[in-house]
């Protein structure tokens, strides 16, 4: 069935074009089942709800930044026979983005952190909520040519607002000033308002490292990092270099946190 020449205009001007793209088939179905006009229109109109949704969906992954579409049917558990899955499964529920706690996620390298990361976040974005994906390097950066600019404000603004920030390879390179100040902003800004992952190859123990020349800033931006987080720690043979042997971690875990060891 070809749609009214008068019919193609107003469904444009009312913003519901997408629904010619189903109006034949689900003519068809409503002729073939008998369907009462209002069954019919309630078709047309979910058809159109789901593409709205779906175009919503692909805006926010694409502003997400995520390196690739890592999603948790990917992830290969097999490499982590230890690993709880009913308490990643919970994680990806994304409760904690409305508790607005973080999720920190440690381990070494090649063991799957940005993998898992990124399919958490890739949950939270089919379940309606604004990600950024980004390393620890490419988020100083940006903070520092924003400041650069004049826009330093704007750009933290930005960052604090939104509603899970991942930052990717914590501790990687050491924060200098006056990189740790801006950090820790970051952090104390976020803390109670928004949700944060964060990812680490280095222990627990050893993230007052990244603070080397500020060792009590560095304190006062882990304790609002660690309090109320869930901790997932990842011990298991490297996706990377599957051969080589991985040696297991021995993490002291703070009290109050959650923890989620494979």
């Amino acid at each position: 069935m070809s749609p009214s020449p008068d019919l193609i205009p107003l469904l444009k001007q009312l913003r519901l074009s997408g629904i010619l793209d189903a109006l034949e088939a689900r003519n068809r179905e409503a002729i073939d089942d008998h369907l009462a006009y209002t069954d019919f229109l309630s078709l047309l109109v979910l058809d159109e709800v789901a593409r709205r949704d779906q175009k919503k969906l692909a805006q926010r992954l694409r502003r997400a930044h995520f390196r690739n579409q890592k999603t948790l049917e990917g992830f290969d558990f097999s490499r982590l026979p230890n690993l709880n899955r009913a308490a990643i499964h919970d994680l990806a529920t994304c409760r904690f983005v409305d508790e607005k706690v973080a999720v920190l996620i440690v381990g070494h390298c090649g063991t799957g952190k940005s993998h898992l990361a990124q399919a958490i976040g890739h949950s939270a974005a089919r379940l309606g909520h604004e990600v950024l994906f980004t390393t620890q390097s490419q988020l100083l950066a940006s903070l520092r040519n924003a400041q650069a600019v004049g826009h330093y404000e704007w750009r933290l603004q930005t960052l604090i607002k939104t509603p899970l920030l991942i930052i990717d390879d914590f501790g990687l390179k050491p924060l200098r000033p006056p990189e740790d100040e801006n950090f820790h902003d970051l952090i104390a800004e976020r803390y109670e308002r928004a949700a944060t992952i964060l990812t680490s190859n280095l222990d627990f123990s050893e993230w007052g490292d990244a603070f080397p020349a500020n060792k009590m800033l560095g304190a006062a931006t882990l304790d609002r990092i660690r309090q109320g987080a869930y901790r997932v720690i990842l011990e298991g043979e490297s996706y990377r270099s599957p051969k080589s042997p991985v040696e297991g971690s021995k993490n002291d875990i703070a009290k109050g946190g959650k923890t989620t060891h494979s």
